[in-house]
């Protein structure tokens, strides 16, 4: 089969990312892949070509031509990925796409099914239960205005998203459950050969941001009273303010020495904040052998084994006592998450045809 990837970038920071990037190597068998994106951050090699269409990766309705691409190409199929652009949505509707929906952007105009006086949020979106969330109104409006474009389009193609908690959220938003595949992600690049690369110590991998939690993730690390030290692969706009509480930020790793840093935790913490799509480092993390002190958020529970180890979301006590009881718990790396699946899965889904419009 040949197929035509659209995404907006072409990276390994985000797990949006790293979902693509398991999806390619994953087809990389049997199939003829090409990649268009926006743009390229780093210094990725997917296992197939590449071409940049600008202003894919616009946030906002943006013309990015992909016809003269898909005319030279003629791919069998079309598969979105992680695209926001309402305008390369709307064509996606009309070359009979599969769309890969991997965050809130589609059903949530605010902070990611999180909201702004700290709930979880239930409610599907709306203009009544979402203005609560925004101080601006003109950008409220202008914000919920576009999310519901973007729904439109999705609401018109054969989906797939990385849990059944994203299922979840897009059925009650009106698109039609029959439309809708779990395919979840599998845990890419990583080297099970890599040595620790330190002592044992408590590891946050991520974006240092609010919605990931790295506040409440200190916070229960000082709670448990471990005695592990406090380590954090990644970087983000509160790398300052923990650093300066102490806390080593060893910035983003590539995937080796991201390997290395799960070989060397005696455990990872994440407690997010916003509901989380899936929560691919858990899986890494997992896959790798080391256990997963979370909050129970979003899709965590669907790849997370519970016990103890997974705390009611927004309890600091209770991931503190997940943190304290981790080091040296069993693992065992979860099943159903290999790239052999992940191919069946989206195979079935691209020889389904596409959905009656009417």
């Amino acid at each position: 089969m040949r197929i035509l990837h659209v995404a907006d970038r072409l990276s390994d920071r985000g797990g949006a990312d790293l979902a693509l990037l398991g999806v390619l190597q994953a087809l990389s068998v049997g199939h003829e892949q090409h990649l268009a994106v926006g743009r390229v951050d780093g210094a990725v090699r997917p296992p197939c070509p590449v071409t940049v269409v600008p202003r894919l990766d616009a946030r906002v309705r943006a013309d990015a031509d992909l016809a003269p691409l898909r005319a030279r190409l003629r791919p069998d199929l079309v598969h979105v990925h992680n695209v926001v652009n309402p305008a390369v949505l709307a064509w996606a509707t009309g070359v009979d796409a599969v769309m890969t929906v991997q965050d809130h952007r589609f059903f949530c105009p605010g902070r990611g099914k999180w909201t702004a006086d700290g709930r979880v949020c239930g409610d599907p979106m709306g203009r009544e239960a979402c203005a609560g969330c925004f101080d601006d109104r003109g950008y409220f409006e202008s914000t919920l205005a576009l999310t519901a474009q973007r729904l439109e389009s999705v609401r018109r193609l054969r989906v797939t998203v990385l849990s059944s908690y994203m299922k979840r959220e897009l059925t009650q938003v009106g698109v039609p459950a029959n439309q809708v595949t779990v395919v979840p992600p599998v845990a890419y690049g990583l080297d099970p050969q890599a040595p620790a690369d330190g002592p044992p110590c408590a590891l946050f991998a991520g974006r240092v941001v609010e919605a990931k939690g790295i506040r409440e993730a200190i916070e229960a690390w000082r709670r448990s009273g471990s005695g592990l030290p406090f380590v954090v692969a990644g970087t983000g706009p509160l790398r300052r303010e923990i650093e300066a509480e102490g806390v080593e930020v060893l910035g983003w790793l590539d995937r080796r020495r991201l390997s290395a840093a799960y070989r060397r935790a005696a455990v990872l913490v994440m407690p997010s904040r916003w509901q989380e799509p899936f929560g691919i480092v858990g899986l890494e993390a997992l896959t790798l052998g080391t256990p997963v002190a979370a909050w129970d958020s979003g899709g965590v529970r669907e790849w997370h084994p519970g016990g103890d180890l997974l705390a009611p979301w927004g309890d600091v006590d209770a991931l503190a006592s997940a943190l304290r009881i981790a080091p040296g718990h069993g693992v065992d790396p979860p099943g159903g998450f290999e790239p052999e699946a992940l191919a069946r899965r989206l195979e079935a889904v691209y020889r389904r045809g596409a959905p009656d419009r009417r």
